[in-house]
């Protein structure tokens, strides 16, 4: 008791003395309540009949039977192969991407070439998915940029259905598209974690006859590693999260074998047909699959690499 009441006297004191800082947090805490927390009530709903327009507390109480119904579904094992997939190629390629975009951009020496690769790569972050669908139409349509460079160079002797032809080739563009979009951008918290490297390490580097490589290898990655390791974390809870508007843009039924995801199928149920219930179950679940993952990783980091979120 007498250290309960010693820590309550500590945060007491801490708190008079910065009473002012803690007023200026006031409004964000209301926010953060009111738009981020508050809405979290509405998850009730997974395990009612919600019906729109009637009262939530009026609502039929169905139990588990939501979740049921999605694990029971034929389309079940499609959902999870697609989301785990193209959440799995978004970390292999994407998470290591900026990191190596920005070391390889503390390389760079002139500073104009610099600025211009780094406004090149930001550029894609700022275009909507919607341009960057037209982009892809126009690049791997049947009559696109890509089929004519084949068509004209005899590697093809007929146009290729990236597309379409069943979505074999679905993943593979969505990835690649993703890691256009937002390789620039995701490179620039890595530049800023490099900026804080001392400079007399690389210049002891130099008299260890360390190259600019080795440098990177052995100076850079070290100091930046618990930037690393905090995006990995983080990166891990989005594995589920393939996102809505690509795979809406882009996939066709053509491809819906390979294109449909959870985000989409949420959207279909959720919005379309107003089974609002059944779209906030399966969302449920992957919330819990996502938190569950990112205090997974933390603790492993936590214990492997001594470095992690809290």
């Amino acid at each position: 008791m007498a250290k309960k009441k010693t820590k309550f006297q500590l945060f007491k004191r801490r708190f008079v003395r910065e009473r002012q800082i803690w007023l200026l947090c006031i409004p964000i805490l209301i926010f953060i309540a009111i738009m981020q927390y508050l809405p979290m009530l509405g998850v009730i709903t997974a395990f009612m009949n919600y019906i729109p327009g009637t009262s939530v507390f009026k609502s039929e109480w169905v139990g588990l039977l939501h979740f049921k119904t999605f694990f029971a579904s034929p389309d079940f094992p499609m959902l999870m192969r697609n989301t785990l997939a193209i959440g799995g190629l978004n970390i292999l390629f994407g998470f290591p991407a900026p990191i190596i975009l920005a070391l390889l951009l503390n390389e760079v020496r002139s500073k104009p070439f610099r600025k211009f690769i780094q406004s090149t790569s930001y550029l894609p972050y700022f275009l909507s998915w919607v341009v960057i669908a037209s982009i892809t139409f126009t690049l791997f349509g049947n009559e696109g940029i890509f089929n004519e460079f084949l068509l004209r160079f005899g590697f093809s002797d007929q146009p290729i259905s990236f597309l379409g032809d069943g979505g074999k080739y679905y993943w593979g563009i969505i990835t690649g598209l993703g890691v256009w979009k937002n390789v620039g951008w995701n490179s620039i918290i890595y530049l800023s974690a490099i900026t804080s490297v001392d400079p007399e390490q690389y210049d002891a580097g130099k008299v260890d006859g360390l190259g600019r490589f080795k440098s990177m290898w052995h100076i850079t990655l070290p100091a930046i590693r618990p930037t690393i390791v905090v995006l990995w974390i983080l990166s891990l809870g989005s594995i589920f999260t393939a996102g809505l508007e690509a795979p809406l843009l882009i996939g066709n039924s053509q491809t819906r074998d390979y294109s449909e995801v959870i985000d989409t199928y949420v959207f279909t149920y959720g919005l379309q047909l107003g089974n609002y219930s059944f779209a906030t179950a399966i969302e449920l679940i992957k919330s819990i699959i996502a938190i569950s993952l990112v205090f997974g990783a933390n603790r492993f980091t936590k214990k492997v690499m001594d470095t992690s979120l809290y």
